[in-house]
């Protein structure tokens, strides 16, 4: 199983790769923003504080999913008052890469994304986040995206 990047979703004014290389981020894409100022930048390669570090220096929440061989999805999210949940897309791939699914316990992943949605200001569906932290999909990437929409990102696809 190889690295295959990542992508990130936060909400910045500032000039967003400048931003996550500073936090320790490598090998961005371009950004597409989307409403209220939120974006998404794809990533090669993060550090074990990047996530961290970027949400310190925006005081903006930020959720990152690391993709592995574009078959499993791992979650990361922070808030700025520390608030924090982690998830795992992909769960029936994850299961055949022998990856250990009670690390990655589904209720703990559902009360979090709820959280750290409010906490950003937006509306989640709790049945959505529910059914994407479950589902299954050929490419981990199809479950990001309908991961953000269920959080609620405004112009999430």
């Amino acid at each position: 199983m190889g690295n295959s990047g990542g992508s990130l979703t936060t909400r910045s004014t500032g000039e967003l790769h400048q931003l996550m290389r500073a936090a320790g981020f490598t090998g961005m894409d371009d950004t597409a923003a989307s409403a209220e100022n939120w974006q998404v930048t794809e990533f090669a390669d993060a550090g074990p504080h990047s996530l961290a570090n970027l949400v310190r220096s925006t005081g903006s929440p930020a959720v990152m999913v690391s993709f592995h061989d574009s078959d499993v999805g791992f979650v990361e999210a922070l808030t700025p008052d520390g608030g924090s949940w982690e998830g795992l897309l992909n769960r029936e791939m994850a299961e055949s890469y022998e990856i250990p699914l009670e690390h990655f316990p589904l209720e703990p992943a559902v009360a979090g994304a709820l959280a750290w949605s409010t906490a950003a200001g937006l509306a989640p569906d709790e049945e959505a986040i529910r059914h994407t932290l479950t589902g299954s999909a050929l490419f981990a990437e199809e479950l990001a995206s309908a991961l953000m929409v269920a959080l609620g990102v405004p112009g999430a696809t």
